[in-house]
């Protein structure tokens, strides 16, 4: 099998993407498990560099196709887009310019995938408040992406830190609206593309456990009849249907047995029952995945980091986790 190839975007200029950009491409098992293109502007890939302190090699090139056709596992290349000027977007601060540029990449990495010119991307941190100023109605990456697609329905979002992947049933809507919104179908929905995420990232039979949304998993229904009347018929079906999954676990302790190795997986209900605990889990090294794609999408969970851009703290190991997992998921994504 061929070896995958990789849209690498850099993600905000005026953050630490383009330190972790240049560290990333400096790192054997990036410059040698795939072919790399990177998107950005050359003139930001300099500062990366320097804010970086290394030089990896790399094929620059204007055109698009020469980009492409120069990639290949320990021979990077890099799409300049030359579109970026770092005067108008300097360090640490919100700027359209900077937004804009992100953006853009990020839109020329779709475009490449939509082409079939990649088989998986990651991008470095985004600040979507400089987006904002460029797109106001921006949402985030995982709707941008799903938009791009024709994806109505929208992508499923992971969330990945130390091993344990973490989906919700709903995500950004009002916590009053998520009992109305959980239904029989859309938790077997989720359930079962849970599974198919972590078998396309090599785990054979993922185990899955469903959280409850009421005290205590409703108490026998003192509580709340949710888990009676909904996620307990859910995850009947799904085990019905051959996946490993069990529950509804009370979501105060789901994640500790989780974290201790009983789980490989746990779908929750709503956006912060889950966030909580899989930041308190690894914050610093947690990865977001967007699935149901043409092809995967990864960036590390955190955030553009203004406060340390320049000073060489940022660390690299969730956007290695990043690619990493991208990688692993190149070509099981759902078309």
């Amino acid at each position: 099998m061929s070896a995958p190839r990789l849209a690498l975007v850099m993600g905000d200029p005026a953050g630490v993407g383009p330190e972790l950009f240049v560290r990333l491409l400096a790192e054997p098992a990036v410059r040698e498990g795939a072919a790399v293109v990177g998107i950005g502007d050359a003139r930001v890939l300099a500062r990366g560099i320097e804010q970086a302190g290394l030089d990896p090699w790399l094929l620059v090139e204007r055109d698009r196709e020469a980009a492409l056709s120069a990639a290949a596992p320990g021979r990077p290349a890099f799409w300049d887009r030359a579109d970026c000027d770092p005067a108008d977007c300097q360090p640490a601060r919100v700027s359209a310019a900077a937004g804009a540029a992100a953006l853009a990449a990020y839109r020329a990495a779709l475009e490449l995938a939509r082409a079939g010119n990649v088989d998986a991307i990651t991008f470095t941190p985004f600040n979507k408040q400089a987006i904002r100023l460029v797109h106001p109605a921006y949402e985030d990456e995982a709707v941008e992406a799903a938009s791009f697609f024709g994806r109505p329905g929208g992508c499923v979002e992971f969330n990945v830190a130390g091993g344990l992947w973490n989906a919700r049933v709903t995500s950004h809507v009002p916590l009053r609206a998520v009992a109305e919104l959980l239904t029989v179908e859309r938790i077997v929905e989720r359930i079962a593309t849970t599974d198919a995420a972590l078998r396309a990232a090599g785990i054979a039979r993922p185990r899955i456990a469903v959280a409850a949304l009421n005290p205590h998993a409703g108490e026998g229904g003192a509580f709340g009849s949710e888990e009676i009347e909904v996620i307990g018929p859910a995850v009947e079906r799904a085990r019905a249907l051959g996946l490993s999954a069990s529950g509804p676990y009370p979501a105060d302790t789901v994640f500790l047995r989780a974290s201790s190795g009983a789980f490989d997986a746990v779908v929750t209900l709503y956006h912060d029952q889950g966030q909580i605990a899989i930041k308190l889990l690894g914050f610093e090294r947690g990865v977001t995945v967007l699935w149901g794609l043409p092809v995967p999408i990864t960036t590390p969970a955190h955030g553009t980091a203004f406060d340390i851009v320049g000073t060489r703290k940022a660390k690299l190991g969730p956007s290695l986790e990043a690619v990493r997992l991208a990688l692993a998921l190149a070509g099981g994504a759902s078309a």
